[in-house]
């Protein structure tokens, strides 16, 4: 007989940890969380009863550990491990150990992760089980009717080792890509080639299992937004769907479970044709991050249930029916215009308004670090109908309150209320076509910056009774003067207290300011990050980060023409072959190759001309904004 679970080690950081934290909270269990050095003062850490160190930084050190791990769970007296999603979760070799240590393994049995770890391997066991496949293309032999190709990391999931190929001259190093990538992430450079289908529907049947015989389809989820091949919105059930086809994908989910005698929760993936032909893609032995959809369709608590069937229970033969429609939205630490650049540093403020859940492994003051996935939280929206759900998440994401760092919340928003999102015409293309209106420039900063000045210059709320009182009554002769900066542009601000074109002050206050605009009345929430570079201004006109402009600018903040900064913190993974001072770089080529949050960022020649300094060197770490190089633009004919 299985032993009841006491007390719960969680190999695994973030949002994930803390989500797993909380039921098991409610399930009476200890909790015991694992760390790294930066993740030391983490959520999911305060979060636990108790923590063990996992010396190092990065996830190889770290996270990774398996042996480590297992250390931390016996030396704090847990009796069970969950693996979360990520990391060491489809790991068959860690899912042993955690069993031959003594411990429960919150997860399917290795022999069915190890059936399923290799998509390789996977796709031959699902075509002896009769589910449709897309037919492999052997790279070495591929031809232009092959084209277009997707490469993808045999061994890995979440976008990571994955490349389109549209050009047969660059599958050579789009291969050498994905599996750089793909070592990097999950130890295993294996990569394999299928066809790319265009325009098609991601969707996923969520399965469990138990030790019973019982395996469950738990409906359906479309995750077709994605970026580089990750997910950014998911929702269940898939929409659209014809029920003959819907049908189908539960039976082959079942019979992919079934045909690995599968327990616990797991995924199976499909790829949806245009005209409705489904083929697998992978399963996925574990928990999904978009797990919350289906938790909110069904009424159910997957994490709670997947302790329940590690400790023998069985199963009720059917699942709860589904009520209503649930939509989850991944609010990233990132720059979708620059091509979805991830962002480090201090997260000040995250306040997300509304009856939404919010799962997530920050709050505000937190520091978002180089070395991990920037997804800050997981923001789900429950409603009897799609459009009510789409409508609330849109409505709950646009009144946040985020800053220090640029997000996809303006992303997500324009994603939300896009026509082509809201008729539920779905497919993996859709940020293809879209991108560049998504991230058109911010609404016009001017007022944002009107109302960041008489903020500044409202009095303390500690200043004397006179000057509170009687702070916006004496109008100078004289406008008062302040510059910002936000998203490239700059603005100039003169003021007198109460006196604006257009524009009515009808209070202000160092952190609320209400105006009436065109006569309409508006409120304009200002803070300030703690060494007050940055003002951050929401409104309903949207949210800005303004840059206070000094009076006096330094000029060593000037960067020589040419120079070729850092866009994030990162490592330097690879220098152009040959490149040295006093090569001749071409605009666009690919000079140094940095990587930064598990994925690796290509930095381009500005210009044709000239490198006259090389700075990097492979496998150096580099800060924000370090110098890398330097390229003489050549002059124009």
């Amino acid at each position: 007989m299985t032993p009841q679970i006491s007390s719960l080690l969680v190999a695994n950081r973030g949002e994930i940890a803390v989500r797993i934290f909380r039921t098991a909270r409610d399930l009476g269990l200890a909790t015991v969380a694992v760390h790294s050095d930066p993740d030391a003062d983490a959520l999911h850490v305060r979060a636990a009863d108790a923590a063990v160190r996992l010396p190092g930084a990065g996830p190889a050190d770290t996270y990774l550990r398996g042996d480590l791990v297992i250390k931390a769970a016996l030396a704090a007296g847990a009796d069970a491990v969950h693996p979360g999603y990520g990391f060491l979760s489809e790991n068959a070799d860690f899912a042993r150990q955690v069993q031959d240590s003594g411990l429960t393994w919150i997860g399917p049995p290795p022999e069915a992760i190890e059936a399923m770890a290799s998509k390789t391997r996977a796709k031959e066991l699902m075509r002896a089980a009769g589910v449709p496949l897309l037919d492999p293309v052997d790279p070495a032999t591929a031809t232009p009717a092959d084209l277009p190709l997707l490469l993808k990391a045999a061994a890995g999931g979440g976008g990571r080792g994955m490349r389109v190929v549209r050009d047969l001259d660059a599958l050579k190093e789009a291969l050498r890509a994905a599996s750089a990538e793909a070592v990097s992430a999950f130890g295993d450079g294996e990569v394999f080639a299928e066809p790319y289908v265009e325009r098609g529907r991601h969707v996923e049947v969520q399965i469990l299992a138990d030790a019973h015989g019982t395996v469950w389809a738990l409906g359906t989820r479309d995750c077709s937004l994605q970026r580089r091949h990750q997910k950014v919105i998911e929702e269940a059930p898939a929409p659209g769907l014809p029920d003959t086809l819907r049908e189908s994908l539960h039976a082959a989910a079942v019979a992919a479970a079934r045909a690995v005698s599968y327990r616990g929760a797991g995924t199976v993936e499909f790829l949806v044709t245009a005209d409705g032909r489904p083929y697998f893609l992978e399963m996925n032995t574990r928990l999904q991050v978009e797990h919350p959809v289906t938790e909110a369709v069904f009424g159910l608590d997957l994490v709670a249930l997947q302790l329940r069937v590690a400790e023998g229970a069985a199963l009720p033969l059917t699942p709860p029916q589904p009520t209503g429609h649930a939509v989850e939205a991944r609010l990233y630490a990132e720059d979708p215009a620059q091509d979805w650049r991830p962002q480090t540093g201090v997260l000040h403020t995250l306040d997300i308004p509304g009856q939404v859940r919010i799962d997530t492994g920050f709050t505000g003051g937190d520091t978002v670090g180089i070395h991990y996935d920037p997804m800050l939280a997981k923001v789900v929206a429950h409603a009897p109908t799609r459009a009510e759900a789409v409508r609330a998440l849109a409505h709950a994401l646009a009144g946040a309150r985020i800053h220090g760092l640029t997000t996809n919340r303006e992303l997500l928003v324009g994603s939300l209320r896009h026509p082509e999102f809201g008729a539920a015409q779905l497919d993996t293309g859709f940020y293809d076509r879209h991108l560049a209106a998504l991230t058109e420039t911010a609404p016009d900063a001017g007022t944002a910056a009107l109302a960041a000045a008489l903020a500044e210059a409202a009095p303390a709320p500690d200043a004397p009774l006179a000057a509170r009182l009687g702070g916006w009554r004496n109008v100078r002769s004289q406008p008062q003067t302040r510059r910002y900066t936000s998203a490239g542009s700059e603005y100039e601000v003169q003021y007198h207290p109460v006196d604006h074109p257009g524009v009515r002050v009808l209070s202000a206050e160092r952190h609320l300011v209400t105006l009436e605009v065109d006569g309409i009345r508006r409120m304009f929430h200002v803070k300030r990050n703690s060494n007050n570079t940055e003002v951050y201004v929401d409104s309903a006109l949207g949210a800005h980060t303004l840059t206070p402009v000094p009076r006096f600018p330094d000029p060593q903040d000037r960067t020589e023409p040419g120079s070729l900064l850092a866009p994030m913190p990162g490592t330097v993974v690879r220098v152009a072959d040959g490149l040295a001072p006093g090569s001749h770089v071409t605009a666009g080529q690919p000079l140094l190759w940095l990587e930064a949050m598990k994925m690796e960022h290509r930095i381009l020649a500005p210009a044709s001309g000239t490198l006259t300094a090389l700075h990097a060197v492979t496998g150096q770490q580099v800060e924000f904004g370090a110098l890398l190089a330097v390229v003489q633009e050549e002059p124009q004919p």
